[in-house]
């Protein structure tokens, strides 16, 4: 076990999920690349217990094995450090959440509610992330409360969700060299109030969660929340974390960050951009376009075609292109999408072939509040102070409720990677067979996408509207 110590590298994604809980007639390390803001309010300053991670197999470094003065490889030093990290990843993938069941109906669900009607706008979303912050939520949760959580993430009872949230919380955590997928949680508690013990030890032990404890509404303890969420995100979504504030009635907040970073399997070579024409619906858009040919699975359906684009020993990114005169959401309203990426296998409509593909570098960015949507998906008696229950966070528990839930996210793409961030406030080509052994797979219009882990957890999933932010 260590201390937490996040290193953050050229290719990120993350996630930050808060929860502000109020009470009605209440009152009152290693600074990562480009990370937190200077000024004070540093977290570490009112931390009680800061969360320390697995260690896990180290993947290995090919120049470490390369004897530059000789010219030597020492292959056999070589795989004995692969097949350590292999094994250890193969012990992962035997969790029966590997095959991404659990989070099937969420995602769907969510993803639907959350990007539907983006009116031209871009949208990005975490399905993961949001389901860890209910999960979390729900242990501060009891009765019709905790009930309606539960069916949301399709859990039949809180120890279900428990095993479930601890699985996929593994399943996605990686710092191991290869690939960056780390899942952060923190408890943000108000001075001089009383919670129970039995939870936060939950939260800390089945969820890696920090704890901080400060005065609510203090420039200092808000300070210290947004330095945390931008640390956790890597600079990216400082301007964002800058407007999230703990109001002096706040009770306590729930933060989940999740943090990836990955490349392509096969890098865009940067003199294979060219410009082309996106057509949004706002107008044309000049854009620089990435392009290469190669032979891969080309999946179609009625509305809509599909190319999958593998992330070097992690997932892929799935880009979904309508037909055209097709709008995404017909899309979203659809199972056929969700069914192609959760079981790609089963698809029978597709083609192993050459595919030319001209994909916009893009950099979208989207706010979402969140609790229209978590009302429309049956999550309402958390809203209400009268219904809400939050009993096993602290006595008394009348008139506490969840006053915000804001989700924004930002997802970017060049010739090397994936670059992403997002954070929630809560006080989650053709019809038809190809003819021929080729297709042009352009992304000049809107489409839509979706990030996976290796063994297919939904991670991010967007709509982009228009490749610029």
């Amino acid at each position: 076990m260590r201390k937490q110590k996040i290193l953050w590298g050229a290719f990120a994604a993350g996630l930050i999920c808060a929860a502000f809980l109020t009470a009605a007639g209440c009152s009152g390390e290693t600074k990562p690349h480009g990370g937190g803001a200077d000024e004070g309010g540093e977290a570490s300053s009112f931390a009680i217990a800061e969360a320390a991670y697995p260690q896990q197999a180290v993947y290995p470094n090919e120049e470490e094995f390369w004897d530059e003065r000789t010219g030597e490889w020492d292959d056999e030093g070589f795989f004995a450090v692969y097949d350590a990290w292999r094994e250890e990843k193969r012990a992962l993938y035997s969790l029966p959440e590997a095959d991404g069941k659990a989070i099937e109906g969420f995602s769907k669900n969510s993803i639907r509610q959350f990007l539907s009607q983006s009116d031209g706008k871009n949208r990005v979303y975490s399905p993961v992330n949001v389901y860890m912050a209910l999960a979390m939520l729900a242990e501060t949760t009891d009765g019709e409360s905790r009930q309606q959580i539960l069916h949301l993430l399709e859990a039949e009872d809180i120890e279900a969700l428990r095993t479930h949230g601890e699985n996929i919380w593994k399943l996605c955590y990686s710092d191991d060299g290869a690939v960056t997928s780390i899942l952060a949680n923190s408890l943000w508690l108000r001075e001089g109030m009383a919670y129970k013990e039995d939870t936060l030890e939950r939260l800390a032990s089945q969820y890696y969660a920090s704890y901080f404890r400060g005065e609510m509404g203090s420039p200092e303890y808000n300070q210290a929340l947004q330095n945390w969420l931008d640390e956790q995100t890597g600079g990216l979504l400082r301007e964002q974390a800058a407007n999230i504030e703990l109001r002096p009635e706040t009770v306590m907040a729930l933060a989940s960050t999740l943090y990836y970073r990955a490349k392509w399997n096969g890098e865009f070579f940067e003199e294979n951009t060219k410009e082309g024409i996106f057509h949004s619906a706002a107008g044309d858009i000049p854009w620089d376009f990435m392009n290469r040919s190669g032979s891969a699975n080309y999946y179609w359906a009625e509305n809509f075609s599909a190319v999958p684009l593998y992330l070097n020993e992690s997932g892929k990114m799935w880009l979904v292109l309508p037909d055209e005169g097709v709008e995404v959401d017909t899309l979203l309203a659809e199972d056929k999408v969700f069914a192609l990426i959760q079981s790609e296998e089963n698809w029978t409509d597709k083609k192993y072939l050459i595919v030319n593909l001209s994909l916009p570098k893009f950099d979208v960015v989207s706010d979402i509040n969140l609790i229209d949507g978590l009302k429309a998906l049956g999550v309402q008696d958390v809203f209400d102070g009268e219904t809400a229950d939050f009993s096993p966070l602290t006595e008394p528990a009348e008139g506490i409720f969840l006053s915000m839930a804001q989700h924004a996210a930002r997802v970017k793409v060049d010739e090397k990677g994936v670059e992403a961030a997002a954070y929630t406030v809560m006080a989650a080509a053709g019809s038809g067979m190809p003819s021929g052994d080729e297709v042009d797979f352009i992304l000049d219009r809107p489409f839509l996408f979706v990030i996976t882990s290796r063994t297919g957890l939904p991670l991010f999933a967007g709509v982009v509207n228009q490749p610029g932010a």
